[in-house]
């Protein structure tokens, strides 16, 4: 898979090529940025190239080394990830030993560490120690999302390569290649901060459910004498979405900022595109700030809950301060 196929990301891209052009590959990196923008996907990547005898600043996905690595048993990647919250001492450990043998190939061994920033204090000093003076040519790639925990001995002996958010833009072209349908595509990237995290939300089954969900209850808060607040609880244990009330009220704060992009004539920005009708109909019924204020309430209700308050409660209050 050549670096093309890695979607955004070009100036990450355009750093690593560089690097194996010049064959000035530094001895260790740290990919840094939201979770989901690519990085393990990258770090794949510029393993294949490095080990890759069909082209210089590239993977050919051809040759043999390119498959290995395709196929997760090149002998000379090694892959670390947390064991259960954290990475442990005794498997920096282990990296060390596997790579105190040389490599099976003229091109140094690499190890890609995803969630470095989980390390703990010893693992880290292990590792720091390990980056210092690899025993075996070696390129280490760490990953993290939160780098700024990493110590910052680590951070200064690693070259950074940044990573930023996917342009929804480009995430919504993916997911239409994936067959995804528009509707349900701009709400999941509206709430990830990724393709991979867009992709794994919307192989949820409860998902779409749940989408439906909050449009029913939106729709039918808006209305005189409306019943939402008394069938609300019934609703969510009936499709069984107790446990995703998070991804509720944040689908519920789309809607109500979808009000405001109405009435901002912002229309390009809505999320929830199909109910363009519904909304060009019932923006106005509320000001401004009664928008706002409803998600104000949105983003409190989501506070709420990770303070362990009822999750039923919590949705008939936030339901009741809409119809008021």
């Amino acid at each position: 898979m050549p670096f093309h196929d890695i979607l955004g990301q070009e100036d990450a891209k355009r750093l690593l090529q560089n690097a194996l052009r010049k064959d000035a590959v530094s001895h260790a990196y740290l990919f840094t940025g939201l979770a989901g923008s690519g990085q393990m996907k990258t770090a794949l990547m510029f393993a294949q190239a490095i080990f890759c005898t069909g082209r210089k600043d590239d993977a050919c996905g051809e040759c043999l080394e390119c498959r290995k690595v395709e196929h997760g048993n090149h002998p000379d990647l090694t892959l670390l990830k947390p064991d259960g919250a954290s990475i442990k001492i005794d498997q920096i450990r282990e990296l060390q030993r596997v790579f105190s043998y040389r490599s099976e190939g003229v091109n140094p061994k690499v190890y890609i560490i995803e969630g470095a920033d989980k390390m703990t204090v010893q693992a880290a000093n292990s590792l720091l120690k390990f980056l210092e003076e690899p025993p075996a040519p070696a390129v280490g790639i760490l990953i993290s999302d939160n780098s700024s925990s990493l110590l910052p001995t680590i951070q200064s002996r690693t070259q950074r390569i940044p990573f930023s958010p996917l342009h929804p833009d480009l995430m919504l072209q993916a997911l239409a290649a994936d067959g995804v349908p528009v509707p349900l595509a701009r709400c999941a990237v509206s709430l990830t901060s990724g393709l991979d995290g867009c992709r794994e939300l919307l192989a949820q089954n409860w998902f779409a459910e749940m989408r439906n969900l909050v449009l029913q209850l939106a729709k039918e808060s808006m209305g005189k004498g409306s019943t939402a607040v008394a069938t609300a609880g019934q609703k969510l244990t009936k499709a069984g979405l107790g446990e995703h009330m998070d991804t509720l009220f944040s689908m519920f704060h789309l809607w109500f900022k979808d009000m405001l992009y109405f009435l901002y004539r912002r229309h390009e920005s809505i999320v929830f595109i199909d109910q363009l009708d519904f909304i060009s109909r019932h923006a106005r019924e509320r000001s401004t700030e009664q928008w706002v204020s409803y998600m104000e309430s949105a983003t409190e209700s989501k506070r709420k809950l990770r303070s362990n308050a009822n999750a039923v409660l919590c949705l008939e209050q936030f339901l009741i301060r809409l119809e008021g």
